[in-house]
């Protein structure tokens, strides 16, 4: 298989909140758009953080009033990223070894640009490996 860059599997219809955002408003967002993260950015489009579907599994054992919940509370901060002009075998190993499901993928002058996951590395796999038939 030829080396592939992430740029070619992200999906870049991104769907961002602000840290301030409340976790309801969140998981709504996320609900109606069928997705399984967010990324938390600052106004000049930078990563701030991450929310997963794994957080809202916290989020709901602790109990705590999601309607006056900023997303700030749970989000995860110490993100690893990859670039567009990385590897899809470099993005996967690191989603391995950290058991990752999405990994924002961001340009040092654009900030964040898309997100790269489990699901798009399959598809990619997928149409790669088992061709449909013309």
């Amino acid at each position: 298989m030829e080396d592939i860059f992430v740029g070619r599997v992200m999906s870049s219809s991104l769907h961002t909140v602000t840290r301030e955002t409340l976790v309801e408003e969140t998981a709504q967002l996320m609900l109606e758009n069928e997705i399984g993260s967010v990324v938390v950015t600052d106004d000049d489009n930078r990563l701030e953080g991450i929310l997963t579907t794994t957080d809202f599994v916290r989020i709901v054992a602790e109990r705590k009033p999601k309607d006056q919940t900023p997303v700030s509370k749970y989000m995860t901060e110490d993100i690893i990223t990859v670039s567009a002009q990385d590897s899809i075998r470099d993005a996967a190993d690191v989603m391995i070894e950290h058991g990752f499901h999405h990994l924002p993928v961001v340009d040092d002058e654009v900030g964040v640009i898309g997100m790269v996951t489990t699901s798009d590395l399959t598809s990619y796999l997928s149409r790669e490996e088992t061709p449909s038939p013309e």
